[in-house]
């Protein structure tokens, strides 16, 4: 474009200048002719030129013009086309900013993650550091332990076989000729779960007994009722047999849990349960056996009674297919009954004779004895299956009755519960098979059965052990309780009379009561010389009554009269005594107070001054006393408390110190934390100089891209100028 404009310049010049050209060549040709005439030649030939510059001018600028459009056009193309592109570069660079954005959102969320997964993982870290500290601590005390045990246990070892060599002679479990001799220990445990398993099973027994009862009593009234109804036209007499014999099901059924109840009676605590001793495992056995013979016995008639059911009239094919199917399902339960006599039988055999079966062999009886039970549930499965078939088919036909379906009904009702404890009876034996085949009673390291001789012993060495044991057995003190003797304890050490002050008290109540006992022989004495006293003014007294009568012995009337007045005067002086005894004064010295009586003339002046002063010193005394003994117990209880503040001050002391190690603990513990605080803060000091040089690049990148994209403008720009300029 600028080209193009300039070029436009010149050429606009140019014809100025050609047009100013022709006005000066037109004046001059004007005033050639004023002047004269020119050669005209020269002037046409001149103005030929002109025209034909002018001309080739005017052409140019026409075809310049005519670029100059094209030009302009191919600029306007090129203008929208890079308008076009540069509204797509803006959109793609929007688009960039915008994935640039998410990227940094992104990114700086990735960052915050990461810093929040390394702080967690610092921690983890630490926690794992010191996780492996207290391990590397445990190791190190596991194998200071392990080495100890190691060394007691080749000490135990050397005492052990030291205790061997000196007190064994001879080891006799060596040898198993030997061994089986032998009486092996009680295993009261083997004895409870042999009861519980017992009591297990009887409770089974006792609902197969039931579910076998229900089954017959049902098959035979169906018999009864079906194909011939007994109460309107008689059976066939195969049915009649078969229903005669089903009626003395009870006889075979009932004795199974009869026997079974004895066994479960003779297994107790006191006994021995093995094959080798469950004598009524053999009963039980024989009752099995009978029962499976009336099965068998039964057998062919309930066979004949299906196919007269499928001989009936309305028998269809249906039901005839069933029928067989109920047939071969009765073969089978049977066959199972069998098998299960015979493993039963061979269980029962140890308990008659010892040798009968050997102990390998035990272990794959019961074994084959789970499997036949589990075989009889599945075979009576079967069977429950296929008469319930049966029974639906047989609803369907027209001439069913009620009675029918009711036993029908049962029948099933039996079957099911048939089949339940059947399937109670297999569980429960495969679940306790372990310890059917394990060996509860054998000598140590020998796998002998146990015979019926060694069981008595072993049971009579029970009992003198568990009479020794009682015997030497004896109650145990009672024990104060742990909390009460930690109160006990605390009352002891903080008490204000312990055990120091308690025994000073303790001599000084001996001293004081060693003293009394000196007082008490004092005043014993005292007393005597008061005795005798009294002893002779009695007899003074006595001695002038009989002076008085002796001077009045003449006249009776006299004596009367001397009694009365001697009476009289002996009230006379008790009177007198009386009121000089109320009568007594106070006197007060330095010594102390002095209480004066005045006294009977006949009595001495020596003798009351001297019981005067007596009494005196002796009551002050007794004050005195009194005194030192009050002083004497409240000195002993102030020495007291002073000895339990002393202990007080010594415990505070000890929680001082147990408080000022807690202190330093916690200051560590604060100054730990503090350092790791530290630690923190550098770490996340030092990610966020890592997001900060991360951001950095970032915008720099971003200022990269910006630069890269202005450059990109500017090029497109000159390129555009570059195509008008062309």
């Amino acid at each position: 474009m600028d080209s193009l404009s300039f070029r436009n310049q010149q050429l606009a010049k140019r014809v100025e200048l050609l047009q100013e050209e022709l006005a000066v060549s037109e004046a001059k040709g004007k005033k050639g002719k004023s002047k004269g005439e020119s050669p005209p030649q020269h002037g046409m030939q001149t103005q030929n030129v002109f025209d034909e510059d002018l001309q080739k001018k005017i052409e140019e600028n026409e075809r310049l013009h005519i670029q100059f459009y094209e030009a302009d056009e191919q600029h306007r193309r090129q203008e929208a086309e890079l308008k076009t592109r540069l509204a797509q570069l803006e959109k793609d660079s929007e688009q960039h900013q915008a994935v640039v954005d998410g990227l940094t959102t992104k990114y700086m969320e990735t960052i915050e993650r990461l810093q929040s997964d390394k702080a967690r993982l610092e921690v983890k870290a630490q926690t794992l550091e010191r996780e492996a500290k207290e391990c590397r601590l445990r190791t190190e005390e596991c194998q200071q332990q392990l080495r100890r045990c190691q060394s007691d246990l080749n000490r135990q070892v050397k005492q052990s076989s030291s205790v061997i060599q000196e007190k064994v002679p001879f080891n006799d479990t060596k040898f198993s000729d030997y061994n089986s001799l032998n009486v092996p220990p009680h295993n009261r445990r083997h004895q409870l779960k042999a009861r519980d398993l017992a009591g297990q099973a009887l409770s089974f027994i006792q609902d197969l007994v039931a579910a076998l009862l229900n089954f017959h009593s049902y098959t035979e009234q169906r018999v009864h009722i079906y194909p011939l109804d007994s109460s309107i036209e008689q059976i066939s007499p195969l049915n009649q047999k078969f229903s005669q014999y089903l009626h003395e099901n009870a006889a075979y059924v009932r004795p199974l849990e009869d026997s079974f109840l004895q066994l479960h009676q003779s297994i107790t605590e006191d006994t021995v349960t093995v094959l080798e001793t469950v004598v009524k495992l053999k009963s039980f056995a024989d009752n099995f056996s009978s029962y499976t013979h009336f099965l068998q016995k039964i057998l062919p008639y309930q066979l004949k009674s299906l196919e007269e059911e499928c001989e009936a009239p309305l028998c269809t094919a249906a039901l005839r297919a069933k029928n067989q199917e109920l047939q071969s399902d009765m073969k089978r339960v049977t066959s199972m009954f069998e098998k299960l006599q015979n493993y039963i039988n061979l269980l029962a055999l140890p308990s008659v004779r010892q040798d009968a079966m050997p102990q390998s062999s035990t272990s794959a009886v019961f074994t084959q004895l789970a499997a036949c039970l589990h075989s009889l549930h599945d075979a009576i499965k079967e069977m429950s299956k296929h008469y319930n078939q049966k029974a639906g088919l047989e609803q369907e036909l027209p001439t069913v009755t009620q009675k029918l379906c009711t036993t029908s009904e049962c029948l099933l009702g039996s079957l099911g519960s048939l089949n339940s404890s059947t399937g109670k009876i297999a569980t429960f034996f495969s679940n306790n098979l372990d310890f059917f085949t394990s060996s509860g009673y054998s000598p140590r390291g020998s796998t002998a059965a146990l015979n019926p001789l060694q069981a008595e012993s072993m049971l009579a060495n029970k009992k003198k052990a568990a009479a020794y044991i009682h015997a030497i057995r004896k109650p145990r003190p009672q024990s104060v309780p742990y909390r009460e003797a930690l109160s006990n304890r605390r009352i002891l050490t903080s008490s204000t009379e312990s055990r120091e002050g308690l025994t000073q008290q303790v001599q000084q109540s001996q001293e004081k009561i060693a003293r009394l006992e000196q007082e008490k022989e004092h005043w014993l004495l005292e007393a005597q010389l008061g005795k005798v006293r009294l002893e002779k003014e009695n007899q003074r007294i006595a001695d002038l009554e009989m002076q008085l009568a002796a001077a009045l012995g003449g006249r009776p009337n006299s004596q009367t009269a001397a009694a009365s007045t001697l009476a009289q005067s002996h009230e006379e002086v008790e009177t007198e005594l009386k009121a000089t005894g109320k009568e007594t004064t106070l006197c007060t010295s330095l010594v102390g107070m002095l209480c004066t009586t005045p006294t009977v003339e006949h009595v001495g002046d020596e003798e009351s001054r001297e019981h005067l002063i007596k009494t005196h010193y002796m009551a002050r005394v007794g004050e005195l006393t009194t005194q030192l003994q009050i002083s004497d117990s409240k000195a002993v209880h102030f020495h007291s408390e002073c000895r339990a503040l002393a202990k007080r001050l010594a415990i505070a002391e000890k929680s001082r110190e147990t408080l000022s190690e807690e202190v330093k603990l916690a200051n560590q513990n604060i100054t730990r934390l503090q350092d790791e605080l530290a630690t923190t803060k550098r770490s996340y000091e030092d990610q966020l100089s890592m997001m900060s040089d991360h951001l950095c690049s970032m915008n720099e990148t971003l200022s990269k891209q910006r630069e890269e994209i202005d450059t990109l403008k500017l090029g497109s720009k000159g390129n555009a100028k570059k195509n008008k300029g062309r």
